[in-house]
């Protein structure tokens, strides 16, 4: 497990787990461990690791939303409490360079499909087969999503303007 422990928070952490990932992958390892009868001879481990860190901070963060969502609607009731911002992302605060930086914030105002199939394949460097193992998808819808995400991006990036807002008109992934 070692060997994928870097990979994993990394994964944790542009999935969204934000300060808990490694709190996430501990989790994510557990269970692997747990369910290692599930996991079929001759297969990847990394895709089938990996699948388990992405519902595992997937999860993570709907927690972490729930708990921001309870502690904004507290500090609303009462606003003499004292708050941590919950807006705070780590994850970009450790990427370093703005262009980067930039990216992921165009990356994650794609559809979460759309999301998903970009940080496999270029944030986590896993190849078409294993983006399909680890999202669960045919590598075809692999490649479809993974097209339209890069041409949304490509678009957003080079319009400023587009970039601050999408557009509702602009096209929607149906798959």
């Amino acid at each position: 497990m070692r060997r994928y422990a870097a990979q994993a928070h990394r994964t944790a952490v542009l999935v969204g787990a934000g300060a808990d990932a490694d709190d996430v992958v501990q989790l994510a390892f557990v269970k692997a461990y747990r369910n290692m009868d599930s996991f079929r001879d001759g297969a990847p481990f990394r895709p089938w690791l990996l699948r388990i860190v992405m519902n595992e901070a997937k999860n993570a963060a709907r927690a972490s939303t729930r708990r921001r969502l309870a502690t904004e609607r507290s500090a609303v009731a009462d606003p003499s409490g004292f708050s941590i911002d919950p807006t705070a992302d780590p994850a970009s605060e450790t990427l370093s360079k703005e262009r980067r930086a930039e990216l992921l914030d165009a990356v994650r105002k794609l559809p979460e499909p759309q999301q998903r199939v970009v940080l496999c394949r270029y944030f986590l460097d896993l190849d078409e087969q294993e983006t399909a193992r680890v999202l669960g998808w045919r590598r075809g819808t692999v490649k479809s999503r993974l097209h339209r995400a890069l041409r949304r991006l490509h678009s957003w990036l080079d319009e400023p303007s587009a970039q601050d807002e999408p557009s509702p008109t602009r096209e929607v992934d149906h798959e």
